[in-house]
């Protein structure tokens, strides 16, 4: 099987490219390899930009693992969260460019970007969990706490809500969206602007900014990931 992920460097900017040949699901593979690709941005880049395969950025967790029994989906959702938790408190700007359809883990994984830019089209963002059987975990709401609009809380969470692109942005899962000819040319120049805001000014005021949501998670993840049972997350 040919990797999950690649990754490419362009001036300040490592350019990380979901492509599983499916729904970019976020497996032990793909975690590890984002892993791996953000280890080597910080030492060469500025700025990291995010992207998955045409009409898929990411569909969730791996549905392989979210069935096959309790202690693999709590392997599986706490590398995820850990993940998400990297990225939310990453030193250099994340920006996202969403080329598709972003489910469960995959509308985390928006949230957890500085910058998410999408693709107009008939494309599904959001958090289906309820909708499916699974209680949400305490990391999944607080990121959606964090940067969800407050009145639409409620409703993306806890009532399921999916949404296209466009009421994506009026949500918050999105800043904005392009046309998908313009979509990575748009992320590249935000990831670009990104890149020149001065260090570590950036990184230290992003943690302080987001440090009340990181110390309420990871307070809570280890008791919490008693609740990952294999709910299926798409």
């Amino acid at each position: 099987m040919s990797a999950p992920l690649t990754t490419a460097f362009e001036n300040d900017l490592a350019i990380l490219t979901m492509d599983d040949g499916r729904a970019n699901a976020l497996g032990h593979a793909m975690i590890d390899a984002l892993n791996g690709a953000l280890d080597e941005a910080e030492g060469k880049a500025k700025a990291v930009l995010i992207a998955g395969r045409e009409k898929r950025f990411c569909a969730g967790f791996d549905l392989d693992v979210m069935g096959s029994g309790p202690e693999n989906v709590r392997k599986l959702v706490t590398a995820g969260a850990e993940l998400l938790l990297r990225l939310y408190e990453y030193p250099l700007p994340v920006v996202m460019a969403c080329t598709g359809h972003a489910l469960a883990a995959g509308g985390l994984l928006l949230l957890a970007g500085d910058t998410r830019i999408g693709t107009d089209g008939e494309f599904r963002i959001g958090l289906p969990e309820v909708a499916i059987g699974m209680t949400m975990p305490v990391f999944g709401i607080e990121l959606a706490r964090d940067r969800l609009a407050r009145n639409r809380f409620s409703e993306a969470v806890t009532q399921a809500r999916i949404y296209g692109p466009a009421d994506a942005v009026a949500v918050g899962y999105l800043d904005g969206t392009v046309p998908a000819a313009a979509l990575m040319d748009t992320a590249k120049t935000r990831a670009a602007a990104l890149a020149t805001l001065q260090q570590p000014a950036f990184a230290n005021t992003k943690r302080k900014e987001r440090q009340a949501t990181i110390t309420l998670i990871r307070s809570t993840l280890k008791v919490d990931s008693g609740t990952f049972d294999g709910a299926q997350s798409r």
